[in-house]
């Protein structure tokens, strides 16, 4: 038996117990619940106790996750090898001597005075939890508590408050009813046990016998033979410990028919007075234990005549000491007790059959029991005797909460919900369902969607009004007033008041009720049934409700902008109860809706208190009701989630775990986020018909929210577990789908072998087909025919299948809860965290992205195709950032190849005109395999970039277009490619084509240099005049060039026709063709359509007309735009032209068939029709090629210069200065020229795209968003009409004047000197270096040039001929010609810097770029350049090789000309509305469903609109334009809903911003 203090604690040694156990700094009542639930390494990783300051929260933490094994952990001992040592070095007495109570006292604690400091250390709702989880491992829990010497003791009733017990009295067991009480308000016989002194009978190890009697043995009240029950006691003497004995309803296991309480005081009465006198006024029976009766006790007992018939007394009789006895009857004779009163242990008579004795003498006082006292009843009588009441400092919040309560008893819940808290009544719940039915729009039939749209939109706006004009009731507001107190303390003890009485009358209603449903049951009586069922859903009365009734009060205001903001701090209240560990509602479980404006108020309030320090990890459970979900986490985390057979959860609850400063880098997240669920398959549910929907709206909202997702399975019932797992593999489905990436884990219920793991590897096999099997089902319905198995929806791993223990050790409600479920839940707790610490993929959402995701994610689940109409912002912007980040790879390897690509054609240009075309060829082919080369290479940077580049977190959501992105890198790179082939191929055939000009040239140079020289020889030895000079110069030059050749022109227009007649070579159409000879009549005025252009069939009504001749009149303008693009260019005519228009007409040609159904004949006539513009316009082309290449004109450009020679040659005089200044302009500056236009166009855009205007072409996205501001703000129909009928001519000119615009700013003359400088500082560079290898002397000049031309090779390109023609007859030294040059190059800048200043050739400059700024940033925007097939939307997706084209918003198709075929009036519908409906459009004869669009247009992905809003700015356009599109379409105007009239500018805008997701 433990040694008793032989006086009360004092203060001393409570500090020094303090001191030991390292919690003084918590004394007292400091230690808060929520430092007990921070997630930090300790409470991951639980590691040895190796100092006695480590056993307070070492126990606490086990206690937390409801290990009935956490008293093990208040010792220390040492190691087995100590041990051994200390036997083997020292005497066996010694060693004894290591082992008495004094040499351990030091390291170690008595479990009952640990549990006395924890308790007068903890604040009152950490004293709450702990008695809650002590009641739960069936350990006693105080009753009455001691303090240190001389201070009162305190009853515990308000730290018991949270125990509610669930038991079966024998009278109820026929109709298998049961009781559920709170343990202090519930009335049940109390009996009290008490020793006198020293008892050598351990009263506690009695108790713990009639405790357990009919189950395994366990020990609720602590006793001498358990681990530390030995050591002295030194604060919980005084302690009152109560315990329950609850009936399961089974005689075969019930000691008891009844419930009862059990109290035990801890020491010697003596020593503990005013506790005893307590236990003998509140207890039906006190049991009295003592050995002997010395005169101290004498008088104590004396003392209790009056209480002599509550009193037992339990005498050991040790048989061999006859005074002991005799002291024993002495007492008994005063009292004048009865023998009935007396009960004595003979040695003879073991500890099993004593306590079998004690239990028939309980049962003999129960009978005699006429009054019962409840623990809140005992109040009184504490007071009276001077201990201290906790729950007296609570009187205050008790009354409030009871003023809110206080008319509750009179009507049903239900009435009291109806007139307490009216928001959540009926019309919230019809605002859920109109939500849904706007999702939802086949069920209009055939009805115009827009409309009822429109009329959705007018009755929730009627709704929220009604719900402005209910008034909050007195209660509710006295709700909100007590939250809104600065005191938090205050706070939660109002919130516990409030749960204890909400919870008091729910269970008094529902057990009620359920009553009357066993009825019915028995009757089976249907209807009856439903009604009780529904009933007892709507009996359900907590502080969620009231919650949930604060949350709508806000929604309420910010719906109808009340101005007065009486609300407004309403979330800051929410968040910080957030904070301190209270559950949020998160999706209402009665109305199936989420108050979408209150969460995010909440949450960003909770992000603001944080600092911005909102990481999360979003962990979920689901499972089927009833299997222990709530528990699941209770028990891994410590938390308090509902769990209660009589109110199970309802929608989804969030609860935030601060996640400690040691462990924020592991996990890579700053709180842990629980997300605990209602059931699936819930009984309440599963007669109506859209339960299944049900369920699969929760799990994928909830798996889609997660980020680790734990499905608790209950072995018990294969059925619903095959239904759980379908329900779970849509939900995968679906998230595989829009890119997100949850953790599964399954958690296998009620699995106890020990080698479980192992055996049931079988089992978790099965459990792998059973997930592929469903994954096929749900694939099908899902429409995902590429997916077969779970693995290609999830990471799916085998050994993330987790067995736990059932949750009881035995038969409930005396049963204690499963040391292996403790240990397997906190084993797959560690696992887990261990797991997404480990996880490289893992990143942490914010606070605010997890809203983005949430508001997104709810949108789409309420749609019946998920998949098809998810849209989120977060992907949005992810996409966005790849894209953005995609066109900068693709723009700086463009500029890259580019760079090298006209290092390649200036080798070519200047490569030696006298070798022959096969060396050209070879060296084509050779730059042709480097660039190859180097495309490759770049292609592979882009993959790497792609796959390995560092991006925001949410690239996770966009891993499924990696493989859109792949290809277009593939493809990007095989259009490069093509295009270098081209381009160089071209620049070989323009060499070959001004090579006989230049041989032409070449001959007659050498003709007129010898003419000059013979002149130069017969006049040298007269004299003449500069005049005669000339006359003789000029007659020279005449005969020398009267025989120069012209350049022989190519027939453009019968080239062009053969390359169409080669276009038609597989089509039986060439006999048509062959009787056409020339083109020359083709395209010479407007293309009408006729009715021959299409089958009978297919176009059969005006309006069909009206759009078959627009879309023809889009082909011709686009296709004669591209030739007039390309005869820009100062090249030749090239075949390739040709053939590159006419494929370009082929594929507008495919891409409109199937909506206009054109023939052969049309074919055949467009064709001609184009082809006879574009033989004009080559001509021309050729034409101007032809004039500027012309021999004699060349030679005529430079008869002046050779006159100049001429006359110096003749006068002897110095052409130093010249030579170097016709050196420098007819040779550097066009070299100069050349070599700007080549670069200035790249440098152009460049500027442009890192400029404050950047962001304008950054994506497709923003581009779209920039020109459709631009606009609404212009406001002008005109524009509207080209930007809808002309996409991309409209987009060219507006692009061409944004960068007219821009360079408007010297920005042109600045980039043209910085160009400038760049070649000039080139040229003097390769002149120094050339310069360093002459002599002085006249001959070395020609050398000089020669080698600077050889190091520019592959910078610029100096004309050979030119340089001739300038040297020609040079008699100047070198470095003084060099010297001239240089003094002659900063002379040109002066010029071109007065050029460049001029901004009136701006576009001239332009269209002579190599690369056209305009064409790039077309290019860059335009994407693959496809339209919606039904409103002409252009598509944004990223590149051109995607596989689905897409648009963010589409418009009215009515904007896109389509209108009713009956009344002509424009069609309003939009197409995202329309793939949702029943509607069907016809194109040619087949009438199709617009849900099957996909059938014809298989490349297109047109999804549901998920919001209002989106589409706003269209309709805006649609409203404003009516009348003039109509006219212009000759049409009648649609038919708007009013809804679309009221929408402003500001509101269109904001709708466009939505739309592309700008902020």
């Amino acid at each position: 038996m433990a040694t008793m203090s032989t006086e009360g604690p004092d203060q001393r040694v409570l500090l020094d117990v303090l001191s030991d156990l390292g919690l003084v700094q918590y004394y007292p009542n400091k230690l808060k619940l929520q430092s007990l639930l921070e997630v930090n390494k300790n409470s991951i990783n639980e590691k040895s106790v190796i100092s006695a300051e480590e056993v307070p929260f070492h126990y606490l933490r086990k206690l937390f996750k409801v290990n009935a094994g956490c008293r093990n952990y208040t010792q220390l001992f040492s190691s087995h090898e100590e041990t051994d040592v200390v036997f083997d070095s020292l005497d066996l007495d010694k060693s004894m001597d290591l082992y008495t109570e004094d040499g351990l006292s030091e390291t170690t604690v008595h479990p009952l005075d640990l549990i006395v400091c924890l308790f007068l250390c903890a604040d009152s709702f950490l004293q709450q939890e702990m008695a809650l989880k002590l009641s739960l491992c069936q350990f006693s829990v105080p009753l009455l508590l001691p303090h240190t010497n001389n201070s009162q003791c305190t009853l515990m009733s308000w730290a018991l408050r949270e125990i509610v017990k669930e038991w079966c009295p024998h009278d109820l067991c026929e109709s298998k009813g049961f009781v559920e009480d709170n343990i202090v308000q519930a009335k049940i016989p109390l009996f009290s046990f008490v020793r006198l002194k020293n008892c050598s009978l351990s009263k506690s190890q009695l108790l713990n016998q009639i405790l357990s009697r009919g189950q395994q043995n366990h020990n609720m009240f602590i006793h001498r033979d358990m681990e530390g029950g030995a050591l002295t006691r030194k604060l919980s003497n005084g302690l009152v410990e109560v315990c329950w004995f609850l009936p399961c309803g089974k005689e075969n296991m019930d000691t008891f028919r009844e419930p009862i309480a059990l109290a035990n005081l801890r020491g010697d009465i003596c020593e503990s007075l005013m506790q005893f006198t307590f236990l003998c006024e509140v207890s039906n029976a006190v049991f009295v234990f003592f050995d002997t009766v010395e005169e101290k006790e004498d008088t104590i007992l004396n003392a209790l005549h009056d209480a002599k018939s509550k009193l037992h007394f339990v005498v050991n009789n040790k048989g061999s000491i006859n005074e002991d006895m005799m002291s024993v009857k002495k007492i008994l004779q005063k009292l004048d007790i009865g023998k009935n009163s007396i009960i004595i242990k003979n040695p003879t008579v073991n500890t099993a059959e004593f306590s079998k004795r004690l239990c028939e003498t309980i049962k003999t006082s129960l009978r005699d029991v006429k009054t019962t006292t409840s623990i809140a009843n005992m109040h009184t009588t504490a007071g009276k005797l001077g201990l201290a009441v906790d729950e007296n400092k609570t009187v205050d919040q008790k009354k409030t909460a009871e003023e809110i309560m206080r008319c509750i008893g009179v009507p049903t819940i239900p009435d009291f919900k109806r007139q307490q808290l009216p928001l959540q009544g009926e019309h919230w719940k019809r605002l859920s369902e109109l939500e849904k039915e706007e999702c939802r729009i086949s069920n209009f039939g055939s009805d115009v969607v827009e409309h009822q749209k429109a009329e959705l939109q007018e009755q929730k706006k009627h709704i929220w009004k009604l719900q402005n004009k209910k008034k909050t009731s007195q209660g509710m507001q006295d709700f909100i007033a007590t939250l809104s107190t600065s005191d938090k303390e205050e706070r939660h003890v109002f919130l516990k008041w409030m749960k204890f009485q909400l919870n008091t009358h729910s269970r008094d209603q529902l057990t009620s009720l359920r009553n009357k449903l066993k009825e019915q049951y028995q009757k089976k009586n249907a209807k009856l049934i439903t009604e009780f069922n529904q009933a007892l859903v709507d009996s359900s009365l907590g502080v969620e409700h009231y919650m949930r009734e604060m949350g709508l009060n806000y929604e309420v205001s910010v719906h109808v902008d009340d101005s007065t903001g009486k609300m407004c701090h309403l979330p800051a209240i929410a968040a910080e109860m957030l904070l301190d560990g209270y559950p949020l509602e998160l999706l209402d479980g009665d109305a199936s809706n989420i108050p979408e404006k209150w969460v995010t108020a909440v949450l960003m309030e909770l992000h603001k208190k944080v600092w911005g320090r909102s990481r999360l990890l979003v962990l979920a459970v689901l499972g089927v009701q009833s299997t222990g979900k709530s528990t699941l986490l209770n028990t891994m985390f410590g938390v308090q989630l509902a769990v209660s057979s009589g109110r199970c959860t309802r929608g989804a609850y969030m609860l935030f775990l601060k996640v400690g400063d040691d462990a924020q880098q592991e996990l890579g997240c700053d709180f842990i986020l629980l997300i605990d669920t209602e059931g699936l398959k819930s009984p309440d549910l599963a007669q109506m018909e859209d339960s299944y929907e049900h369920d699969n709206q929760l799990a994928t909202f909830v798996i889609g929210l997660s980020d680790v997702a734990i499905i608790n399975i209950a072995m018990e019932n294969a059925n619903e577990m095959k239904d759980v797992l379908q329900i779970v593999v849509h939900a995968f489905l679906r998230m595989k789908q829009i890119g997100k990436r949850t953790t599964c884990h399954f958690v296998h219920q009620n699995v106890a072998e020990v080698s479980a793991h192992n055996k049931n590897l079988t089992e978790r096999q099965h459990l792998l087909d059973k997930l592929n099997e469903m994954t096929k089902i749900a694939a099908e319905m899902e429409r995902q025919p590429g997916i077969h198995a779970f693995t290609d929806v999830h990471d799916y791993d085998i050994d993330n299948n987790w067995n736990i223990p059932g949750l009881w050790y035995g038969t409930p409600p005396m049963a204690p809860v499963n040391i292996g479920y403790s240990e397997a839940v906190s084993d797959f707790k560690k696992n887990l965290l261990e797991m997404v610490g480990k996880d490289k993929q893992f990143e942490a959402s914010t606070i605010p992205e997890l809203l983005e995701w949430m508001r997104c994610l709810w949108k789409s689940v309420k749609y019946e195709n998920f998949i098809f109409s998810f849209r989120n912002t977060l992907v949005a912007h992810a996409y966005d950032n790849l894209c953005k980040e995609f066109l900068q790879w693709e723009w700086e390897m463009h500029k890259e190849i580019f760079s090298r690509q006209t290092a390649a054609e200036l080798e070519i240009v200047n490569a030696n005109n006298e070798v022959g075309l096969e060396t050209w060829n070879s060296l084509i082919t050779a730059k042709k395999t480097e660039l190859a080369q180097e495309i490759e290479i770049e292609q592979k940077k882009m993959k790497e970039k792609l796959y390995y580049g560092k991006r925001d977190g949410n690239v996770k959501l966009i891993e499924k277009y990696k493989t859109d992105f792949y290809n277009n890198i593939t493809s990007v790179s095989n259009e490069i490619r093509h295009s270098v082939n081209a381009k160089l191929d071209r620049v070989l055939d323009l060499k070959i084509a001004q090579k006989k000009a230049l041989d032409i040239q070449q001959e007659y140079r050498g003709r007129i240099e010898e003419r000059v020289m013979k002149l130069l020889c017969d006049c040298k030895d007269t004299r003449l005049s500069d005049d005669q000079l000339r006359e003789e110069f000029h007659k020279m030059w005449a005969s020398a060039t009267i025989n120069v050749p012209a350049l022989k022109d190519e027939d453009i227009p019968a080239s062009i026709l053969t390359q169409l007649r080669k276009n038609f070579s597989n089509r039986n159409v060439n006999e048509k063709l062959q009787h056409i000879q020339d083109l020359q009549g083709f395209g010479t005025g407007t293309f009408k359509t006729r009715h021959d252009h299409v089958d009978p069939h297919n176009v059969t009504d005006e309006d069909m007309w009206t759009d078959f001749q627009m879309y023809t009149d889009d082909i011709i303008e686009t296709e004669t735009q591209f030739v007039f693009d390309q005869i820009k260019s100062n090249g030749d005519y090239n075949d390739s032209f040709s053939r590159d228009l006419l494929q370009r007409i082929d594929k507008s040609l495919n891409e409109g068939y199937n909506r206009h159904g054109s023939n052969t004949t049309f074919e055949i006539d467009i064709k001609l029709h184009i082809c006879g513009i574009a033989a004009r316009e080559f001509l021309k082309m050729q034409q101007r090629f032809l004039l500027k290449n012309d021999p004699r004109t060349q030679l005529e450009k430079h008869k002046n210069q050779y006159l100049m020679d001429f006359m110096d040659l003749y006068k002897q005089t110095d052409h130093c200065q010249r030579k170097a200044n016709d050196f420098v302009q007819f040779c550097i500056k066009p070299a100069i020229e050349d070599y700007m236009n080549r670069t200035l166009g790249i440098d152009i855009v460049d500027n442009i795209l890192t400029s404050c205007e950047s962001m304008q072409f950054s994506s497709r996205s923003r581009f779209q968003y920039n020109i459709q501001k631009e606009l609404l703000l212009k406001d002008d129909f005109t524009a509207f009409l080209k930007y809808i009928s002309q996409y991309e001519m409209y987009v060219k000119e507006w692009i061409f004047a944004h960068i007219l615009e821009k360079l408007q700013d010297n920005t042109l003359c600045e980039l043209k000197l910085q160009n400038f400088e760049v070649v000039v500082n080139k040229i003097l560079k390769a002149l120094k270096r050339a310069l360093k290898k002459q002599s002085d002397d006249t001959e070395s000049i020609t050398n000089l040039v020669h080698e600077m031309r050889l190091y520019l090779i592959k910078d610029i390109t100096i004309s050979e001929e030119a340089e001739k023609r300038v040297l020609f007859q040079i008699k100047s030294p070198v470095h003084s010609f060099t010297q001239k040059c240089i003094a002659s190059l900063k002379s040109l800048k002066e010029t071109l810097h007065v050029e460049f200043s001029n901004t009136e050739d701006i576009p001239e400059t332009l269209n002579k770029l190599a690369v056209k700024p305009q064409d790039v940033l077309f290019k860059r925007v335009l994407g693959c350049g496809q339209q919606c097939p039904f409103c002409n939307i252009s598509c944004e997706a990223g590149g051109k090789n995607h596989k689905k084209h897409y648009a963010s918003v589409h418009r009215p198709q009515g904007l896109g000309t389509w209108r009713n075929s009956m009344t002509k009036e424009l069609n309003i519908s939009l197409c995202t509305n329309n793939v949702q409906s029943t509607r069907s459009f016809m194109l040619t004869e087949e009438v199709v469903r617009y849900r099957d669009y996909s059938t014809l247009f298989s490349d297109w992905y047109i999804p549901p609109d998920p919001t209002m809003e989106a589409s706003d700015y269209w309709k805006f356009v649609m409203v404003r334009y009516n009348d003039s599109f109509a006219k212009e379409y000759c049409a009648k105007p649609a038919q708007v809903p009013e809804a679309w009239k009221s929408i402003t500018k500001e509101q269109a805008l904001k709708g466009l911003k939505d739309t592309f997701n700008i902020r």
